[in-house]
């Protein structure tokens, strides 16, 4: 499918905040009524993606770490050790 043309790509923001995506970019991307997008910033851009996207980088990003180690015991485990250490500092 060809690119959409520059002014393709040109939105306006409406009341309350409501941008309106292209057609050409909608069936560009395949986005039909009712799908779910996440929005975030990346510096001074708003980016839109899928969930099912981002959770696929997610896990692609993660991939390399083994079944068994659990990311979640470790974070609590270091942010622990960094309370006890806070905790004996405050102490001195």
């Amino acid at each position: 499918m060809a690119e959409p043309k520059r002014s393709d790509n040109q939105v306006r923001i409406g009341p309350q905040g409501r941008v309106v995506i292209p057609a050409v970019l909608r069936k560009a991307l395949n986005l039909k009524p009712g799908d779910q997008l996440v929005i975030h910033r990346e510096g001074d851009r708003l980016v839109l993606e899928r969930r099912e996207t981002i959770i696929k980088r997610l896990q692609e990003r993660f991939r390399h770490i083994p079944k068994e180690i659990s990311l979640v015991d470790e974070l609590i485990a270091e942010r622990r050790e960094e309370a006890r250490r806070e905790g004996t500092e405050e102490t001195r």
